[in-house]
């Protein structure tokens, strides 16, 4: 149940509570709605067996909020008034791939991951979700799964909170967290507020609960999550999704780091790797990622 309604129960139930009929000012409760969540007013409430009710695409469009983003078109390269610039491209193919990969098998909630911190993983997530946006009717939500080093609201110019790790606390429902920008059909999930214990919450029900309510409102889901070899994270959020793509970044990452954060995944989960930080003479598109192929094993780079 929403804030606003329980703040209507409350002022109801002290009403009540007061003498009828003594016009006492004092006795009487107004609910106070804060600013910066009226857009709650059509939030679903429990019906009669205490179930929420599916969420629709209409609601989810009145009560996500409307914020004026301010991306960084440096790094977010579908948001730049030319999208034909280095990277853009890359990104499509990268999406006919997935695409490919879903005509075998079910495939909508993608984990973006990476073996260190800075190897391009939040980078590599944003701009999958706005190439997937690109086509005509498809709704993508983006969700920023790193409860310990947030970065996709900075690179989207964004508020961070509320955000997922406030939903996974039970102190948000799922439209008070939901941003949508200007661009149509794309959603975002900042982080949220600052935790102490991101893997608890993480293998907690609400975030399962959470992905069950909005996954049939998108056509694609991608998350961004922690570093695969330092935490655990991103090994519990890939629990929750259909597949896992690991960023590698050139010339950077380490062999023996890059392997153990394959290990972390099992082979039904990987989908590829994406070799991040390549120069546009380096290689030739084609050549931007290398995916995992299940029929024998081994990787084969395309």
């Amino acid at each position: 149940m929403s804030r606003i309604h329980e703040a209507l129960k409350k002022a109801e139930q002290e009403r009540a509570a007061s003498p009828a009929g003594t016009g006492d000012a004092k006795t009487q409760v107004a609910p106070v709605m804060p600013s910066n969540i009226s857009v709650l007013t059509s939030s679903p409430t429990r019906n009669a067996s205490g179930t929420m009710p599916p969420l629709t695409v209409d609601a989810l469009r009145a009560c996500a909020r409307q914020t004026q983003w301010s991306p960084d078109v440096k790094t977010m390269l579908f948001f730049g008034p030319d999208e034909q610039t280095y990277g853009t491209e890359q990104f499509r193919a990268l999406r006919s791939r997935l695409y490919q990969v879903r005509e075998k098998q079910p495939l909508k909630k993608v984990l973006v991951t990476s073996a260190l911190a800075k190897e391009g993983k939040s980078f590599v997530a944003a701009n999958l979700a706005q190439a997937l946006v690109q086509q005509e009717g498809r709704r993508v939500l983006l969700i920023d799964g790193d409860l310990r080093g947030a970065r996709l609201h900075l690179a989207l110019g964004t508020a961070v909170a509320p955000g997922l790790a406030d939903y996974l606390l039970g102190t948000a429902d799922e439209l008070t967290i939901t941003q949508r920008g200007a661009k149509e059909n794309l959603f975002f999930i900042p982080s949220g507020h600052e935790v102490s214990n991101p893997a608890e919450l993480i293998a907690g029900e609400r975030l399962k609960a959470l992905l069950n309510r909005l996954e049939p409102l998108f056509d694609w889901i991608i998350i961004d999550s922690p570093p695969a070899v330092p935490v655990t994270d991103a090994a519990l959020l890939a629990k929750h999704c259909d597949g896992v793509l690991i960023v590698v970044r050139a010339n950077a990452t380490p062999f023996d780091m890059a392997q153990k954060a394959r290990e972390e995944f099992g082979e039904s989960q990987l989908l590829g790797v994406v070799l991040n930080g390549v120069g546009p003479g380096s290689l030739p598109y084609t050549r931007y990622y290398y995916t995992y192929d299940r029929t024998n094993g081994k990787e084969a780079q395309r």
